[in-house]
Formats: structure tokens, sequence, C-alpha cells
């Protein structure tokens, strides 16, 4: 087992099997170094999305759920990057996230929904784990509360 997954074990969190594409598209592609994880939904260890997860940030999902559906993409970002490398200690750094919010139109505070992602991939990864971001209010597929994406460099 890497460091990462006995950090992410010592917060209660063993990764789920990833969720196989719903479209068109792969689940990541690497290039070089550089390794994109297409968007994840916030599906628990169940392979589902919660009722809690589902819906209108600022409407029928509350701050506090929103940020723990953050948390889940995040989690199965790294379920995809896993599938990818075999080994999450190849992670040199997360250099970025993309955050999707199904916000209600006048919902503002998206970026504290997307520190849910941010927060895990920093306690999981420690320093490596400080990216970029970007966090945006859109329609999100399957009613699901959050999307995020990511993208990695890999070691060696």
């Amino acid at each position: 087992m890497s460091a990462v997954e006995q950090r992410l074990a010592s917060l209660g969190i063993t990764l789920p099997s990833p969720v196989a594409p719903a479209a068109n598209y792969v689940p990541f592609v690497r290039s070089g170094s550089l390794l994109v994880i297409s968007g994840q939904l916030c599906f628990g260890a169940d392979g589902k999305l919660a009722a809690t997860h589902k819906g209108k940030v600022g409407g029928t999902v509350s701050m506090d759920d929103a940020k723990a559906a953050a948390r889940l993409c995040a989690i199965n970002v790294l379920a995809q990057v896993k599938l990818a490398i075999g080994d999450l200690d190849k992670i040199a750094r997360c250099i970025r996230l993309g955050g999707f919010i199904n916000a209600m139109p006048d919902y503002e505070p998206l970026a504290q929904v997307m520190n849910g992602a941010s927060d895990l991939m920093v306690e999981a990864l420690g320093d490596k784990g400080r990216h970029a971001r970007s966090t945006v209010g859109v329609i999100v597929p399957m009613a699901a509360a959050v999307e995020v994406e990511g993208m990695f460099e890999i070691a060696g």
C-alpha cells in the first residue's frame, strides 16, 4: 500500500473502484508527465449518488452536504489516478482541480463548496496536493451537486 493510501486509510478512506465513463470519453489521458482526469461525480463507496448529493446547492443541497460531495469527487479523482498509474506515490504534484457546482443562480459561496475537494487533496498528498483551481456554477450530469476534474504531474 502506498504512503498516500496509508494516509487516506488513516482518514477512514478506502478508494472505490473507479466509475466507467458514461459517454464518449475516456476517464483519463496521460501525455508525458501530465495526467488529466475527467470530471468525477460525487458517487459514494456504493457507486451511487446519495440523495443529499443530488440537486441544487443553495436549494435542496446544503453547504455541508455540497462540501461532502466535493470531497467524494476528489476521492473518485484519486481512484482514477490510481487506475491510471498504479501507485499514488508517483504523484509529483496536483497541478489543478476544476470544480463544477450545480448551484442555484444566486448562490455565491462556490469556492467554499470546492474546498471540500481541495482540502481532501492536501490531506492526501500534503504539500504536493496544493493546486491551482477554477470553480464555476453549472448544470451537472445526473443532477449531482458537484463534479471535479483534475490534472497531475506524475514522476517517472
